[in-house]
């Protein structure tokens, strides 16, 4: 058996980690620790929007973002992005030294930052040709489970945030009121 993308191109599995001599998937406790937390993250990422489409269009047009085929870099600090936004985070990663970010949670803010700036690949600039077969005959993964889907931070790194008892900025930088935030809205994650 030898790797594979499931659903998205990009992160790659072992095939024999993931699937059973059958073809099935293994249950969720026998596929180790990182090929299970990507496989419960790719569940919330294969119908989400392109993000370079998605800084291009915002919120107010994202029905006009492509869905994204393709993930790079480390789960929730990922970048998804459509077949035609690929070769600029390629470019960025190979020629803009976006590769020092390589296994960081960085790496999507970072991309961003440089795509919003008006980062783009040179007209022409080859991508990364893919082998697919039987796209369409991917099995349904097994149900995670909500522990899969916390996020381990370092103690250190924790706090704690009281919302009830934080303190309101006044002045010219707090002109946003309430009537500003629809909180009935979804927003994405970035």
């Amino acid at each position: 058996m030898g790797k594979i993308s499931i659903g998205l191109r990009g992160w790659r599995f072992d095939e024999d980690e993931v699937f059973t001599e059958d073809g099935e998937y293994r249950p969720i406790d026998d596929i180790p620790a990182d090929p299970r937390k990507r496989l419960v993250r790719l569940q919330a990422l294969v119908s989400s929007p392109c993000d370079a489409c998605w800084l291009i269009h915002g919120d107010e047009n994202v029905h006009e973002c492509n869905v994204a085929e393709v993930v790079y870099g480390e789960p929730l600090g990922e970048v998804i992005l459509c077949s035609d936004h690929e070769p600029d985070f390629l470019y960025w990663f190979g020629e803009e030294g976006g590769s020092q970010y390589k296994g960081q949670q960085e790496l999507q803010d970072e991309f961003h930052e440089w795509f919003v700036d008006g980062g783009r690949a040179p007209e022409g600039y080859g991508g990364v040709e893919h082998v697919e077969t039987d796209p369409d005959d991917i099995p349904e993964p097994p149900e995670p489970d909500m522990e899969d889907m916390n996020v381990d931070v370092p103690e250190e790194e924790r706090e704690r945030i009281d919302l009830r008892n934080m303190e309101v900025e006044t002045g010219e930088d707090a002109e946003a009121d309430e009537d500003d935030f629809d909180l009935s809205r979804d927003y994405p994650s970035s």
